[in-house]
């Protein structure tokens, strides 16, 4: 969990209902940050924030504000010489900072050629514009917190494709993120196919509806116990950690689907798993990555197992990585890094300028199931 975070905690903890008019005091150990960071690595890091000092955001006419995002440029980029495109999409409790753990990694697997060089993208998906625990996620929808969606695809996409040498084909696009992200570069891609041909999701909330035939949201999937849920309590406790610090429903439905016949609509219309079929997804439009742990606080092991199955239904077969123990953390899910990355290379390396070495990812973290 980033500094600013665990601070949120502590004052929550403390009953303080928002750290948010006290997160800005972080700017203040951020100066030269990027400088830092780009000093380490090989490629280099844009800064497009108001996070290191100075205010270098673009204007959103969806969200109709300035918003700050990350553009990480490869090694061997001149401007003129087009590369595959990464957008990461981050957490519901992160900013676009949620890219500064991962991107020294993507730098090193494309310095030693584990990946092909691509520019990266991290939008701010945050309604809050910083990291806060479980209470900021707009989930990249159109909601009643913003146009969120508008903003990545006709604001962002666009914005990067004029500023940025970006290849236009959808082969070689990647949309991914993390836990929220993940689950949102799977809705995206459903709606906008034209953009996104590569699908990643780290701990993605892919059922967002999931229990079991017992209504219990953190039952286990069994094919022949499934329920579907039709109502949100605001209150209700979705994750414990550390047996103590909860995270209630409330914090993340209400503030973009409301409450209850209303919420319960929209969660169906934007639920990956019941997207299948009203976008009428086919085998043959995407390749899907999906790294899960077992031990998901928000039962995310269920959701992914429901959603794979459903999903084979349709003769779409998505590459899994099942985590044995993964917590719902940003240390465990730095754990599926190197199986993402044996996924990416082959897929998007012949859309990059040079073809890197043939060499995979190290992955004695994670297991990896190709399910069939």
């Amino acid at each position: 969990m980033s500094r600013a975070a665990l601070i949120g905690v502590f004052m929550l903890l403390l009953g303080v209902e928002s750290a948010h008019a006290a997160l800005p005091l972080m700017n203040l150990f951020r100066w030269g940050e990027i400088d830092r960071l780009n000093h380490t690595l090989s490629g280099r890091l844009l800064d497009f924030s108001d996070d290191h000092g100075r205010d270098h955001r673009f204007y959103s006419p969806a969200l109709d504000r300035r918003m700050s995002v990350y553009v990480y440029l490869p090694p061997g980029y001149d401007g003129t010489t087009k590369f595959p495109l990464l957008l990461w999409l981050h957490g519901a409790n992160q900013t676009q900072r949620g890219l500064l753990p991962i991107v020294p990694l993507f730098d090193a697997a494309i310095r030693d050629g584990r990946l092909p060089p691509m520019v990266i993208v991290a939008p701010d998906g945050s309604r809050t514009g910083r990291d806060t625990p479980f209470r900021g996620g707009s989930f990249y929808l159109n909601s009643k917190a913003g146009n969120y969606e508008d903003y990545i695809i006709h604001d962002l996409m666009p914005w990067v494709m004029t500023n940025f040498a970006v290849r236009p084909e959808r082969e070689a696009h990647v949309i991914a993120g993390a836990s929220m992200g993940g689950g949102a570069a799977f809705n995206l891609a459903f709606k906008h196919k034209q953009l996104f041909r590569l699908v990643g999701g780290i701990y993605p909330p892919l059922d967002l509806r999931w229990q079991d035939c017992h209504g219990n949201y953190q039952g286990n999937y069994r094919p022949d116990c499934v329920g579907v849920r039709d109502q949100f309590p605001p209150f209700k406790v979705v994750a414990r950690y550390y047996g103590f610090v909860v995270v209630r429903q409330r914090r993340l439905i209400g503030p973009i689907a409301g409450r209850g016949l209303t919420a319960v609509r929209f969660i169906a219309r934007e639920n990956p798993i019941e997207m299948l079929d009203p976008f009428a997804v086919r085998p043959d439009e995407f390749d899907f990555f999906i790294g899960y742990g077992t031990k998901d606080e928000f039962n995310i092991d269920a959701q992914v197992e429901h959603f794979v199955d459903v999903a084979a239904a349709r003769g779409i077969y998505p590459t899994v990585v099942r985590h044995e123990g993964g917590h719902h953390t940003v240390k465990d899910g730095l754990k599926l890094f190197p199986a993402f990355c044996e996924w990416l290379n082959p897929r998007l390396a012949p859309w990059a300028p040079v073809t890197p070495a043939a060499s995979l990812c190290p992955g004695p973290a994670v297991r990896t199931l190709r399910i069939r």
